[in-house]
Order: structure tokens, then C-alpha cells, then sequence
């Protein structure tokens, strides 16, 4: 297993534009491989899309570009630093929404060409997987389940750059399929904070199913779940307050048995492939590992395999841009510098070898 090296301190700007939100961030990596926040800015444009139920890509990019250059302005006025003092940059270059990916990487190697910096294009999912590494001080290897709006997977995490996947998902993410049953029921945007707001005064009786589980390869299916609340509901209609809750408990509480018992199967994998001596820790990264029923179904999986369970800061699970530069900076320390050909992508899988998941869409 290669081991980090130690370069002296490095400063790196990061610039997070993959969907609504525009950040940007400075973190400073010592040389002992520590992490430190320097300055943190998030603008989120929920406000703008609330009003069409989701993300409107061409809305989104024209507010990056409005954005962009006051938040970067206003992370180097909170750091007290300027850009004498930045060794190099980091932009998200995918996946995510092309507009918004082209307005941060246009920006981030304008920076770096006029200031004559290195580039760094990071993969917004290796961002998320290299989060403990700045939060916890998480050294390789681990397991990570990464849940958010548009993705759904369990990986080894070996290395920077060295990634096998586990499991993904054969048709929606978790963090959709919450979106999807919150639009269902009435519930405002973002679904995900309404779906679990609103179970907190429901009861989790009815019946929905458990996709996949049980399965021996740990891949998620969350289309089937959705699908049953629809009916569940249409048996219901009109809805009351207490059904809408009643629904919304029982679809978290099948949600968090799913993703326990694949979990679970993953950690078999990860056992079986790294060996019983291999550090046996859990991490969770995106949005959804924001909602507090998964946390506590997965805390109970983690402690029944014998695994550490590590849980970012709720505000470093979203998309920020702290993340993107501390992938950044684990690049650079590496030597790995992108030139400023480095295309955005749409679409950017960790595991490009990964063989693809027998019925899966274009996402696994």
C-alpha cells in the first residue's frame, strides 16, 4: 500500500460549482498529512429552484457565474491570505451539471494560469471519499458508503486515486429517491430534510419493500421502494397530515433497513478483500448522510461488524468547496497535477474498471 508523502505545507484553493451550490474554500495540508480549514463559503441557490421542485441547470450556472468571484473574493478576506500565498488550485471538474462545472473549472485555471499555479480537476465523489482524511485524520484503507442526490455506492477506499466499487445503485440514489417520495406526498424541496422532518411525527407501520435485500453483490435498487409508496398512498388519497407522516416513517425505515443490510454485505467483501487485519472502519460522505435514522441504522451495523463508524461534520457532507480543495491538496502532495486541457465531465466514475451492475443505468 503506498503511503502518503510529506511535502512541506501546502495551501489550496477550492472551487465546488457540480450543482446549486457555489463555494469555495482554503485548506491548508501539513506536511504531518493534517488538515486545516482555513476559510469555508457556501452560497446555495435553493431559494432560485424551489419554485420548479429540483435543480434547473441553465438558472444554476448563470448563479455560479454571478457568485463565483465574490465567494472566492470574500474565502481569501476570511483566511487573510492572498493569492501569493496559494500553492496551488482545485476545481470540481465532475460529475455533475456541465454548465456549472465549466463556470468553476473556466475559473479555477484562469487562477492558475494568471498566477502561474498547478491545476488539480478533482472528482466531486473522490472529494466526498477523502473527507475524513481532513475531518478525522483518516488514514487508507476504509470502506465508504456514498449517498447523495445522485449517487448511491459502497467502495474501498485504498489510496488517493484507488478505488474499487462494491455495490451501486441499478436505477435511482438514495438521495433522489428521497426527492422523488417527497414530491409524491406534497412535501416541500429539498425532499430529503421534508421526508425526515415529517416522520418524525409518523409511525413507521406500513408495509413497503426491502429491494435487493439479502442479495449477495451489495447493489441498491430504490425505483421498486418508491413505486410501492405511490400505491401505498393512492390507497390513502386524500391524504391527511398523519398519513403523509405515517408514509414518510415507513419509507425511512425501509430505506435505512436497505442500505444496513447491503452495508452489512459490503463489509464481508471488505474483510474478504483486504484480510481480517485490515483497519476496519466505516465511512459515511454526501448529503444523505445528513439524515439521522441512516446514521443510527448504520452505527448499529458498524458496531455489530466490529467497524468504526466515521460521520463528517453535517456541513461537510453537502457539497462544499473545503472538500474539493483538501482532495486537491492530497493530489498535489502526490505529484498529480492536471494541465489545463483537463476537460469537465458529466459523468466521472471512481472505479472506471468496475465491471457494470447487471441492469443498471448509465449512473452505476
Amino acid at each position: 500500500m503506498a503511503t502518503a508523502p510529506n511535502p512541506p505545507d501546502l495551501v489550496m484553493l477550492g472551487i465546488e460549482t457540480s450543482c446549486d451550490e457555489t463555494a469555495a474554500a482554503l485548506v491548508r495540508r501539513e506536511a504531518s498529512g493534517k488538515g486545516v480549514i482555513l476559510a469555508n463559503v457556501v452560497r446555495s441557490q435553493l431559494a432560485l429552484h424551489a419554485e420548479f421542485g429540483g435543480v434547473v441547470p441553465e438558472i444554476a450556472a448563470r448563479a455560479h457565474v454571478e457568485l463565483l468571484d465574490v465567494l472566492i473574493a470574500e474565502t481569501l478576506t476570511e483566511a487573510r491570505l492572498g493569492f501569493d500565498e496559494i500553492d496551488g488550485v482545485a476545481a470540481t471538474a465532475g460529475p455533475g451539471l456541465i454548465g456549472g462545472l465549466i463556470v468553476g473549472v473556466t475559473t479555477g485555471k484562469a487562477i492558475a494560469l494568471a498566477r502561474g499555479l498547478p491545476f488539480i480537476a478533482v472528482n466531486h465523489l473522490e472529494a466526498h471519499a477523502l473527507t475524513p482524511g481532513l475531518t478525522h485524520g483518516l488514514r487508507f484503507p476504509y470502506l465508504l458508503l456514498l449517498v447523495s442526490g445522485g449517487h448511491t455506492q459502497l467502495l474501498i477506499v485504498k489510496d488517493v486515486g484507488q478505488y474499487t466499487r462494491l455495490g451501486t445503485t441499478l436505477d435511482d440514489a438514495l438521495g433522489e429517491a428521497f426527492d422523488k417520495a417527497a414530491k409524491l406526498l406534497g412535501l416541500d424541496y429539498p425532499g430529503g430534510p421534508a421526508v425526515e422532518e415529517a416522520a418524525k411525527r409518523g409511525r413507521a407501520t406500513i408495509a413497503l419493500p426491502r429491494p435487493m435485500h439479502g442479495r449477495p453483490e451489495p447493489h441498491f435498487s430504490l425505483a421498486g421502494l418508491k413505486t410501492a409508496l405511490r400505491h401505498e398512498a393512492m390507497k390513502r388519497a386524500p391524504l391527511s397530515e398523519q398519513d403523509v407522516a405515517d408514509l414518510c416513517a415507513s419509507f425511512q425505515e425501509a430505506a435505512a433497513d436497505v442500505v444496513s443490510d447491503r452495508t452489512r454485505r459490503a463489509m464481508e467483501l471488505y474483510a474478504d478483500a483486504l484480510g481480517n487485519d485490515a483497519q476496519r472502519a466505516l465511512v459515511i460522505a454526501g448529503g444523505v448522510a445528513a439524515n439521522q435514522r441512516l446514521r443510527a441504522a448504520l452505527a448499529k451495523v458498524a458496531a455489530e461488524q466490529g467497524f468504526t463508524l466515521i460521520l463528517p461534520p453535517v456541513d461537510l457532507c453537502t457539497d462544499n468547496a473545503a472538500m474539493v480543495a483538501w482532495a486537491g491538496a492530497e493530489r498535489l502532495a502526490r505529484g498529480l497535477v492536471d494541465d489545463l486541457a483537463a476537460p469537465s465531465r458529466a459523468r466521472w466514475p471512481l472505479d472506471p474498471d468496475a465491471a457494470p451492475a447487471l441492469g443498471a443505468g448509465t449512473k452505476a
